[in-house]
């Protein structure tokens, strides 16, 4: 028996290997173990008892199970011939490269010269384990589904957590029951999905957001992907991640995973959340920004459309900036040929030229306005697709992917990125807008799922964005998908912001906000103050509550400023004040999700990074079943520490509200362990209210 340990501050994780030299197994994975601890006699204690009608021995559940060891479940890796047959390949000898915080396992199939390689990294700081398979092959060989590193799935949870959802309602918890038998889901749409979020949370029975044991994973990948979640009939489970089936699979000598990211928290889902957010933000972001404030964005997207006028455009920024905005982005509508502009969404995607009949002048004029404002300027692209009434079209109807009589979507085709000239094209289309303007910021969309799923497109959109980003260091990069159709890990290794949801109904989006901050720290999530009458789901909802759900992320306005009544531009004014004041401390923070026992709430808190403040988010989503939402309790604070509590907003009380509630009429000085056990009694709220109370540590 072999084995080998990597250790982050919160969690172990345990390899065995056999005496027959098998592949690898996680035989621990868990809360940390001591270092004392005899990993050998660790092994050995799971090895389990044998029964009638079973096989003579259990074989492990390895980090690619495979055919020759008979393996009664998924497996981990399908080869096969060139001319179609099965191949097996017996993995047999194994060498072990064993360096700081770095595992590599390279295993060997002599006969078939094949050989299958599984590198684990431990991250200290943000106590992430970082996983990666890869196969090379001395002979092409066609690999039909290869999983990341498999991991087991612990005995004491009754459930999954998986994430779905859709187009204007991402992000959407599910709980899964574990039942026997295999659980595939699968995502052939070519990139991450609304419909299921590359990820999983595995709570320990008994778990909530801030106690009790629970495992997360996330498959850093914008293309299509599969997750297998399964329970043996021994009862042992499995979770596998990897590559959805690719439409474009030929034979190959080599073919890789994405990137697992896996984590243990024994502080319930939020230290999930924490160890997702930090190391997102230290080791996944491309922030060269990252040392001033994220800026205050002003979108035109929901106040015209595609109607663009210089003069009105000019009138709005004007607005914008009087509310706090520092950032005006152009959004679709300012290209097309030169005989036909984007009027609609059904021509003129791929002629990335500025469109002469709205902006006679280019976009110098609009830019300078809004420089002179002291504002940057930013621009909406969404390269990857081609309206067949286009002139690129026209002109190169076999840059497509996939057939000419497919599905249009949006009234779009996608652009074959595994093309070299279509890349060089719209490398050079793109980067010539950058260079010939003042621009610090690009929205990139991408409003239609493939025809098919094809890794290589998405290989080639990361070649792309990679390159530009070359080029152009300073600008930064959001990723939109119809909202949040691309957020991941892969991604946002070229992008410093996400568009998390097309939805700017405030109610809907805080819990969107909730929700993916399991994985998603608050400074790379755009969160916008939309239309009085939201355009996605026609609700009015007051202003105050509009402002603070966006103010609890990156934020932004998205609506005609001009609409705004005196009352409404006060409080806008207010709140975007309080964000420009906070931002700093609040995006080096971490939010973590609240357990309320009022269903009729969504809370959430952001912790400075050391610790010292606070601010809490009570958001009051429908009626209360009792006449009072019950007290909120906190989390994350230090309980033995003394802190200063105030509600920022206490105007938003209704006039309904009468009694002597002691955060309303002025601060209170409370233990963390109260903060954490009583929690805290808020006034009245009737739906669409955001309760917001800052916390300061008393030194």
């Amino acid at each position: 028996m072999k084995t080998w340990r990597l250790n982050t501050p919160r969690q172990s994780i345990v390899f065995k290997q056999g005496e027959k030299q098998q592949l690898p197994s996680v035989c621990y994975w868990g809360a940390p173990l001591p270092e004392t601890e005899d990993l050998t006699q660790l092994a050995l204690s799971t090895n389990m008892d044998v029964a009638g009608g079973m096989l003579d021995a259990v074989p492990d559940i390895t980090l690619s199970p495979k055919i020759t060891t008979t393996f009664q479940g998924q497996y981990g890796n399908i080869f096969r011939r060139p001319d179609g047959a099965s191949l097996c390949p017996d993995f047999t000898h194994t060498d072990v490269n064993v360096s700081k915080d770095k595992l590599v396992f390279v295993c060997k199939a002599a006969s078939d010269d094949i050989s299958i390689r599984f590198e684990i990294t431990a991250h200290q700081s943000s106590d992430i384990l970082e996983m990666q398979t890869r196969v090379d092959s001395k002979e092409p060989i066609f690999i039909d589904w290869l999983s990341a590193p498999v991991l087991p799935a612990p005995q004491n949870s009754t459930n999954t957590i998986e994430i779905s959802g859709r187009w204007c309602r991402e992000f959407q918890m599910k709980e899964v029951p574990w039942v026997s038998g295999a659980r595939l889901r699968e995502t052939p749409s070519g990139r991450s999905g609304h419909e299921s979020y590359p990820g999983v949370l595995i709570p320990e029975t008994g778990t909530t957001n801030s106690k009790g044991g629970c495992f997360g994973l996330h498959y850093g990948w914008s293309g299509g992907h599969r997750m297998i979640t399964e329970e043996l009939q021994d009862g042992r489970r499995q979770i596998q991640f990897g590559h959805s089936s690719d439409a474009n699979n030929c034979p190959t000598t080599h073919k890789k995973t994405a990137s697992l990211f896996a984590c243990y928290s024994g502080d319930g889902l939020n230290g999930i959340a924490h160890s997702f957010q930090k190391h997102a933000r230290e080791e996944i972001l491309p922030f060269k920004a990252a040392t001033r404030p994220r800026l205050v964005h002003y979108n035109c997207w929901e106040a015209v459309y595609f109607d663009h006028k210089l003069d009105e455009l000019k009138e709005i920024a004007e607005h914008a900036q009087t509310l706090g905005a520092e950032r005006f982005v152009l959004d679709d509508g300012w290209f097309g040929s030169p005989t036909k502009g984007r009027n609609d969404d059904t021509s003129s995607l791929g002629d990335w030229n500025i469109d002469r009949s709205k902006y006679p002048d280019g976009l110098t004029p609009l830019i300078d306005h809004i420089n002179d404002l002291g504002m940057e300027f930013g621009l909406w692209f969404e390269p990857e697709m081609i309206n067949p009434d286009s002139d690129l079209y026209r002109a190169h109807p076999d840059w497509i992917l996939g057939d000419h009589n497919q599905l249009l979507g949006r009234q779009q085709m996608v652009l074959n990125l595994d093309k070299a000239e279509v890349s060089d094209y719209l490398f050079e289309k793109v980067s010539a807008i950058l260079s010939s303007h003042k621009i610090t910021y690009v929205k990139w969309d991408h409003n239609r799922v493939l025809p098919y799923t094809s890794s290589k497109q998405t290989d080639g959109f990361y070649a792309l964005l990679a390159r530009l980003r070359q080029i152009h260091p300073d600008v930064e990069f959001e990723s939109c998908a119809s909202g949040g159709g691309r957020i991941d890990f892969g991604v946002l290794q070229h992008c410093q912001r996400v568009w998390l949801s097309d939805s700017n109904d405030a109610l809907e989006r805080f819990e969107i906000q909730n929700n993916a901050a399991m994985w998603l720290p608050n400074d790379a999530v755009g969160s916008h103050v939309g239309p009085r009458l939201c355009h996605t789901s026609a609700r009015i909802l007051p202003m105050s509550f509009r402002a603070w759900v966006a103010a609890s992320r990156h934020m932004g306005f998205e609506m005609d400023p001009r609409e705004l009544t005196d009352d409404e531009t006060r409080i806008l004014k207010d709140v975007t004040s309080w964000y420009r004041e906070n931002r700093v401390w609040m995006h080096q923070g971490f939010t973590h999700r609240l357990d309320t026992s009022d269903q009729s709430q969504i809370a959430e808190i952001c912790i400075s990074e050391n610790g010292d403040r606070f601010v809490v988010f009570v958001g009051q989503m429908r009626t209360t079943d009792a006449i009072f939402a019950r007290p909120t309790a906190l989390t994350g604070l230090d309980p033995n520490a003394r802190y200063k509590l105030s509600l920022r907003n206490p105007e938003d009380a209704h006039r309904t509200s009468r009694g002597q509630v002691a955060l309303r009429d002025g601060p209170l000085e409370l233990s963390g362990q109260s903060l954490m056990h009583m929690g805290i009694r808020l006034p009245l709220a009737f739906p669409a209210t955001m309760w917001v109370v800052e916390g300061q540590k008393i030194l």
